[in-house]
């Protein structure tokens, strides 16, 4: 089952107070990220993270690393990357991104927060990624923000 997202009107650069709207729990944050995915708002997507030291780890499965090796032998196991990268991909793409989540599971005490769940990132309609994914969450003045995301990575073959 997919999670349902509420539908939130795309703006090219995020308003303060409209961030803070998108920002105002968890299930808004996820919401809002899965938004600007849909609509390549790369600038809103950037907004959902802390600034400064949010952590990106892409780690491919023992089957997602065979496969990528055999086309790159020199791919590694665990990408370290970052928030910036991503969000310059969904702005520049004009390929339909959708990112899917699925069995959402959320523990928090208010002012930290973690959330897990599976994903399927749909590409044009088609699964290019899948595994799980783990978001660590602080609530600062201005509402819920992402400080880090590692995922499970297995990647369709093409």
């Amino acid at each position: 089952m997919v999670v349902p997202f509420a539908a939130i009107a795309q703006s090219s650069s995020p308003a303060p107070d409209r961030v803070s709207q998108d920002t105002v729990d968890v299930q808004h944050l996820m919401a809002a990220y899965h938004e600007a995915v849909v609509t390549h708002d790369g600038a809103r997507l950037a907004s959902l993270f802390i600034p400064q030291g949010s952590t990106w780890l892409n780690v491919l499965s023992d089957s997602g690393l065979a496969h990528m090796r055999a086309s790159k032998p020199g791919t590694v196991k665990i990408r370290v990357g970052n928030y910036q990268d991503f969000a310059k991909i969904v702005s520049q793409s004009k390929a339909h991104m959708d990112p899917q989540h699925q069995n959402v599971r959320i523990l928090s005490d208010g002012t930290i927060a973690s959330v897990y769940f599976d994903y399927v990132f749909m590409v044009d309609g088609k699964p290019n990624n899948s595994g799980s994914e783990a978001w660590q969450l602080v609530k600062g003045e201005n509402g819920w923000r992402i400080a880090a995301i590692t995922y499970s990575s297995n990647p369709a073959p093409k």
